[in-house]
């Protein structure tokens, strides 16, 4: 018997298989698996051409059989086998896969499609065995052969015997290692754990022997352990099951054993498509953010099977990440895998599905907001600033598909509102969407920016996330209404006191001229008010960059510099200005100290830090002395 050496560049893949293609050596149980499932959908195919074949599923199963004492690992199926021609080209050359040239050859189309394509996965149980043995009888042969390898250096194939037509593959499992423990894939729990993970939905049973500790009958205290042969796999998954059949109870079991999330899901989504791509999915909208959501750590992603086999645990480009929070699985059959199963080329099936998903989840969104307000708002609380992001990321290109899903609290309405109910109900006057920035509800509505325009009667959004400035300023505007903000120079409103207003900053640019003197750069220009009613000052800015946004933006921790050009307004009906007039007139003294005053005031307001909180105590007890 002599040994036959794999061709070079097949000794060079199958080196990569070991070291480089698979992430977790886990994976090479899900790919023999796969491979077993297959050569039973290969029978199954043949049957249905053969008279002389017939196909009872209950008759296959894939068995799965550690041996700790002779450290062995067994997987066993009972599909159709391999001649000893076929040992030699499916084994021996890496890459050529027989499931890849069965299915060229039989066109699939009745949902049985074959799992495997590529042919390298076989070889990853070499990534935890030093030697692999293949003992198979084929469906077309009276004599059962054995192929044996120990790896890169070559194989063997001999006669063998075996009464059954299947395969057996036996793993000698390696020694540990420092840093590997290959024990593990000789323990049932381990072995059953895995199945779950990846092969819980290969349409065939996948049996182990399971060892479990029972009490022994008649007595009350002493057990003893039994074994008996299990079903590991769930074989049906719940996303081939017809719609109709499934209760709320079942998707929301399926998410609580799937670890989607320690909450309840607000919502469901369930997706079957068979068109031009085929695929199914069964999404969920989250109640709760999870701790890590809106940091680093947090890895986004949809599960993604091909043909009922997991191939990834979070594919990253199903979901848009202002959709991130969206939890499920994807299965497709459609789907081109390379070389092993979780190296997904980004091709244009991938795309499709998302495209398509992302319509479906907005939709629903959509729907939840439209027809329970109030389960909309619980989970906007979690992932409305996620949204928000969603607007202004990407240059605003998402900013159409995402506008109507977002939520502000209204001066008027005291709860939050949609767009489009604001601009439902503006006057047929008001020419702006108008907004108020701050950190909470209660400050915004003291605000002294927000007088004029809520004396109108005008509605306000009030803003409280530091990122709803940002995203409004990337929207620009709503059915054509822009957006304006209360602290903006022009407000669009026709009011009475406007030439008063004009005609006070021309008789007082004198005063105004020396505040802004005194302030010595730090606001851009002092003048008289129109927005003010009852208080007696107010910063506002000039420019792109609002007061809110400078605090935001010098927040950051990239030691930005960003300043507003800030106008410190006054209340020219106000008593204060009054004595700022006279103090112009008698005091110059006088006139630094309440100048230097109100901008301190003004910063207070705004919630913006004082330059010399000292100096502004001492301001203060200047003027109750």
């Amino acid at each position: 018997m002599s040994k036959v050496a794999f061709k070079a560049e097949s000794k060079k893949l199958l080196d990569m298989v070991i070291n480089s293609i698979y992430s977790q050596r886990e994976v090479f149980l899900r790919e023999l698996i796969s491979n077993a499932s297959d050569a039973i959908d290969k029978i199954y195919y043949k049957a249905l051409t053969d008279d002389s074949l017939s196909f009872n599923k209950d008759s296959y199963y894939i068995k799965v059989d550690p041996n700790k004492d002779t450290r062995t690992l067994k997987i066993t199926d009972t599909g159709i086998g391999m001649t000893k021609e076929e040992l030699e080209d499916n084994l021996g050359v890496i890459a050529k896969s027989g499931s890849h040239t069965f299915k060229t050859e039989n066109e699939i189309k009745d949902g049985h499609d074959i799992i495997g394509q590529f042919g390298v996965g076989f070889y990853a149980a070499f990534m935890v065995a030093d030697k692999v043995t293949v003992i198979s009888k084929s469906i077309e042969s009276d004599e059962a052969f054995k192929w044996e390898s120990t790896g890169p250096d070559g194989y063997t194939i001999t006669p063998a015997e075996k009464a059954q037509v299947g395969t057996e593959i036996i793993l000698e499992i390696k020694e540990n290692e420092e840093e590997e423990n290959y024990d593990e894939f000789l323990e049932e729990y381990r072995l059953k754990q895995i199945i779950k993970k990846y092969s819980d939905f290969i349409r065939y049973p996948i049996k182990m022997d399971i060892t479990e500790s029972k009490l022994k009958e008649g007595s009350e205290d002493e057990y003893e352990d039994v074994t008996h042969e299990q079903t590991i796999n769930t074989m049906v998954p719940i996303w081939k099951k017809n719609k109709s059949e499934l209760t709320d109870e079942d998707y929301e079991n399926f998410y609580n054993e799937k670890h989607y999330g320690y909450d309840k899901p607000l919502k469901h989504i369930h997706i079957n498509v068979d068109g031009t791509i085929r695929y199914n999915a069964i999404l969920y909208i989250p109640e709760n953010a999870p701790h890590n959501y809106y940091t680093r750590e947090f890895e986004k992603g949809l599960e993604l099977y091909s043909n009922g086999v997991l191939i990834m645990d979070k594919c990253a480009d199903l979901l848009p990440d202002y959709f991130s929070f969206v939890k499920g699985m994807v299965d497709s059959e459609d789907l081109s895998l390379n070389i092993s199963r979780e190296m997904l080329q980004h091709d244009r099936q991938l795309k499709l599905i998302a495209k398509n998903m992302n319509k479906k989840i907005k939709t629903q969104l959509q729907s939840i907001l439209r027809d329970d307000r109030e389960k909309y708002e619980k989970f906007y609380k979690s992932f409305g600033q996620q949204l928000k992001y969603g607007v202004y990321s990407d240059f605003g290109q998402n900013k159409d598909l995402l506008q109507d899903l977002l939520l502000f609290y209204s001066s008027k309405e005291k709860k939050l509102v949609t767009l489009e109910e604001y601009v439902s109900r503006m006057p047929e006057e008001q020419k702006y969407i108008y907004y108020a920035t701050g950190e909470s509800n209660e400050r915004i509505e003291k605000l002294p920016q927000t007088e004029l325009v809520a004396d109108k009667g005008y509605e306000i959004l009030f803003f409280t996330d530091e990122i709803d400035e940002f995203a409004i300023r990337m929207l620009m505007n709503y059915k054509e209404k822009e957006f304006k903000s209360v602290s903006s120079g022009d407000l669009g409103i026709e009011d009475d006191q406007k030439d008063a207003t004009e005609e006070a900053q021309e008789e007082n640019k004198d005063l105004f001229a020396s505040m802004k003197e005194i302030l010595s750069g730090k606001v851009k220009e002092v003048r008289a008010s129109k927005r003010l009613k009852s208080h007696p000052v107010v910063l506002t800015a000039d420019g792109e960059i609002s007061i809110e946004m400078e605090k935001i933006i010098n927040a950051m921790p990239d030691d930005q510099n960003i300043k507003a050009e800030k106008v410190l307004e006054i209340n020219v009906n106000h008593e204060i200005f009054q004595a700022l007039k006279k103090a112009q007139d008698q005091d110059k003294e006088k006139l630094n100290l309440y100048t230097n005053l109100l901008y301190n005031q003004a910063l207070l307001i705004e919630g913006l830090p004082i330059n010399d909180p000292v100096e502004f105590t001492n301001d203060i007890c200047k003027v109750m002395v």
